[in-house]
């Protein structure tokens, strides 16, 4: 049990001490400034798919774990 609260509280002290941070590259930053809305809602389309995957593959990672260690308990 102290291991997950251990786990927890260092991911609330991660989350609530990230900055905020603008990291765009210099071709992405040059299209949004062009004012070109098609192409601007293309590139955060672009980049919010490109976000899920490593999500979906932590998750399915973690789901994994979950399983085998059930199943070893049985």
């Amino acid at each position: 049990m102290f291991k997950y609260k251990t786990i927890a509280s260092f991911l609330l002290v991660l989350v609530l001490t990230s900055k905020t941070t603008y990291a765009q590259c210099a071709m992405c930053k040059a299209v949004l400034e062009n004012g070109n809305g098609s192409m601007a809602e293309g590139i955060n389309n672009g980049i919010t798919y490109l976000m899920v995957f490593p999500y979906v593959l932590v998750a399915i990672l973690i789901f994994s774990i979950y399983r085998y260690n059930k199943k070893a308990d049985i």
